[in-house]
């Protein structure tokens, strides 16, 4: 028997900034329901069950939050489900959430990612030691910059690559009034300028440490039809992992993120991404990922990614926008951002991004990566229903 068609129809994020003093973190997660629910007009008993993911919890020092968390997102007696895949948790928050859908298990389903970094030092909560593995030296960017050099150095990509893609997002974040960072002086000149913190990671071409969360309200082929929105209709979703370290990785393109990939085009009848898909969010913590994953993900060939990047084609007018919505470069809250990733790919195909809407969107990528480069979770969504 096939599964239930999944349908996103209700869509919301909180504002993201360095620090959101004026919620607790239940008063942060319980804006973007609340929001996401007015998206679907819809109330908090007509929620079956709620998912909810976020990044390790010393990240807040809050332990087991879907506890503290179900009375502020509506979830007492009801089925409440964490998922936890480090930097990817957003996106696999909401795949489990929409196979809940698919299977028939629940109708109806509110699933949210979070984090509020101010009350807690991710980059030194990213550095704890751990037995037999690399240190992380200070953050994921120690972590990942050899990666970006052994990129650099296969592909002979010119150095001013990373500072193109930053320039980009923080460009397109201007546009997106949820953003963390509205640098309205920005310049391709300031962010070549800017110090070098993980060479070749430069301190503009690096994400920002924000508090914020993403919820979407997650339903069947007749939720959707009783929609007061289009909805945006999940054609292909996928995970799929690896070890942090062994023996033969590529750290540049890692297999699972291509196997994952492979797994969403086939689901949802993709056979030429390049053509096929019309704008992209993709996981961009670093500025160098961008080309990189695009590679990783078939949109161009091996050593070409920053062929397409240089070329214009990821502008926002450009024919593969890639982080429209200004991208993880612009706000990151760790939990929160693939769902982030998830949620604005939906947006774009429900025609709902506003300023930062992309002309004709139909079909669209929502990518999350984490951990070593080992966690991934994609869908594609479209404004039509998947045949069949």
């Amino acid at each position: 028997m096939s599964g239930e068609p999944v349908a996103v129809v209700g869509i919301g994020q909180t504002r993201h900034a360095a620090a959101r003093r004026d919620v607790s973190l239940a008063g942060l997660v319980r804006e973007a329901a609340r929001r996401a629910l007015d998206d679907a007009e819809l109330d908090w008993a007509d929620i079956d069950a709620v998912v909810i993911g976020k990044a390790p919890d010393f990240f807040e020092g809050v332990m087991m939050p879907e506890l503290y968390l179900a009375d502020a997102l509506g979830a007492v007696g009801k089925p409440l489900l964490r998922v936890h895949t480090a930097g990817s948790v957003g996106g696999s928050t909401a795949l489990v959430a929409a196979d809940l859908i698919a299977a028939r298990v629940h109708t109806t389903v509110l699933t949210l990612a979070f984090e509020k970094q101010s009350e807690s030092n991710a980059m030194w909560g990213l550095s704890l030691p751990v037995p037999f593995q690399q240190p992380l030296l200070a953050g994921a960017g120690g972590f990942f910059a050899p990666h970006v050099r052994s990129y650099i150095r296969r592909s002979g990509a010119p150095d001013t690559i990373g500072s193109l893609v930053a320039y980009k997002d923080r460009r397109n974040a201007l546009r997106n009034p949820y953003a963390h960072l509205h640098e309205h002086d920005i310049t391709l000149e300031k962010v070549r300028a800017s110090p070098m913190l993980w060479d070749p990671i430069r301190y503009s071409e690096t994400c920002p440490s924000s508090d914020g969360a993403c919820a979407m309200v997650l339903t069947g082929r007749a939720g959707a039809a009783r929609a007061p929105r289009p909805p945006a209709w999940m054609h292909g979703g996928a995970m799929r992992s690896e070890p942090t370290l062994f023996a033969g990785k590529d750290t540049v393109s890692p297999r699972a993120g291509r196997d994952c990939a492979a797994e969403v085009y086939r689901r949802a009848g993709i056979t030429d991404p390049r053509r096929e898909i019309d704008l992209a969010e993709i996981y961009v913590p670093f500025s160098w990922y961008e080309p990189m994953w695009l590679e990783n993900l078939g949109f161009a060939a091996e050593g070409e990614g920053w062929r397409l990047t240089a070329s214009g084609a990821t502008e926002l007018d450009g024919d593969l926008p890639v982080n429209p919505s200004g991208g993880v470069l612009s706000t990151n809250p760790i939990g929160a951002s693939g769902m982030i990733r998830f949620a604005e790919a939906a947006l774009q195909v429900r025609g709902a991004a506003g300023e930062h809407q992309v002309d004709g969107a139909r079909r669209a990528l929502g990518h999350a990566y984490g951990g070593g480069s080992q966690f991934f979770a994609m869908w594609l969504v479209g404004s039509d229903p998947p045949p069949g």
